[in-house]
């Protein structure tokens, strides 16, 4: 049996290759890969050749946002079956470290999201292998669309629940980007009832009103400090959270000088690897900044949220692609042309 997947060989250099699918081990299940959800992080591997700080070395698979059918299931798994539908935790921690072991699996260096060719491709393939332990069923209510999107709304939940959000929250989202946008949707579902995106693009500033934003400001490139000064006028307070999605210096900055003393700034997007900030200012106010990365047993929530109505993730999918038309997805995406918010495409 094989499996068909784009391998990434160089910058923006993508090619469509046939591979045998290794044996199961005891605990694996074989998925059909159904949906697959671009990230920023996909791009930024494509484009640039890293993510954030990290620096990947081709030949690599790509993709890790999806859902699938389970088609053949390792001897000792237990809790699957043929033909169930699944969302996947991307990744594999070595589940022996100190982190892993303290329930920080998320930082295990072995948890990458894009794993080099060989047993694992990324999961924009044909076929995706991966333990069983890290697969979750989908309820009949979930669509295979919304099951590719669990694994972005589930760094979404990390990072609200490291914030500690919660009823009555004020928060600034810097970025109407997908992570800012589903960061949006999960701090109003947690409880938040003052919320307000920025951006640089007035149309995702539109979606993110329509989702439920209570405020959105256009940033352009003002002084971090008067761009404060109108989150401060907007909101009618300073945050004490700040959900900073962009990964921008300007961003980042804006959101150290707006947030209230003694709050919190979170670094959800993933940007340069160096920037310059204000840092004596925050440490002068208190000011905690804290970084997310992925999610810790997130995905139990993540998909509940969308199965009990709490959150509408749909409105998020842009644009819809065939499995052959990657490249055109990836391209897309990259140049942000056409309003592209989520693009996803089918592999079945």
């Amino acid at each position: 049996m094989e499996n068909t997947f784009p391998v990434l060989h160089g910058l923006a250099d993508l090619r469509l290759e046939t591979h045998p699918i290794p044996p199961l081990k005891p605990n694996d299940v074989l998925i059909r890969i159904s949906k697959v959800g671009l990230c920023g992080s996909d791009i930024s591997l494509v484009y640039k050749g890293r993510v954030g700080d990290s620096v990947r070395k081709p030949p690599l698979g790509v993709g890790h946002e999806c859902s699938g059918v389970v088609t053949k299931c390792g001897p000792a798994v237990k809790n699957f079956k043929p033909g169930d539908r699944v969302t996947i935790e991307t990744g594999g921690p070595c589940r022996t470290c100190d982190l892993c072991i303290g329930g920080r699996y998320n930082l295990c260096d072995q948890a990458s999201f894009h794993s080099p060719l060989g047993r694992y491709p990324g999961c924009l393939a044909r076929y995706y292998i991966h333990d069983a332990d890290l697969c979750f069923k989908l309820p009949d209510n979930v669509s295979d669309e919304e099951g590719a999107i669990i694994e972005p709304l589930a760094v979404a939940v990390h990072a609200c629940r490291r914030a500690s959000v919660e009823l009555g929250s004020s928060v600034l989202i810097c970025g109407a980007g997908p992570i800012g946008l589903l960061c949006l949707l999960t701090a109003k579902a947690m409880g938040a009832t003052n919320i307000l995106v920025t951006d640089i693009k007035e149309n995702r500033l539109k979606t993110a009103k329509n989702i439920g934003a209570h405020h959105t400001l256009l940033v352009d490139d003002s002084d971090p400090k008067i761009l404060a000064k109108k989150i401060k006028d907007v909101m009618g307070c300073m945050p004490p959270i700040t959900l900073e999605c962009s990964g921008t210096q300007s961003a980042i900055t804006t959101g150290i000088y707006a947030t209230r003393s003694s709050g919190v700034i979170m670094l959800v997007g993933v940007g340069s690897p160096q920037v310059t900030l204000p840092l004596v200012h925050a440490g002068m106010r208190e000011i905690d900044i804290r970084g997310v990365y992925r999610y810790i047993q997130c995905y139990p929530a993540a998909i509940a949220m969308i199965a009990n109505g709490l959150i509408d993730v749909k409105p998020l999918i842009t644009h819809r692609f065939k499995f052959e038309e990657f490249q055109k997805a990836f391209d897309m995406f990259h140049t942000g042309e056409d309003g592209a918010i989520k693009c996803m495409i089918s592999c079945d």
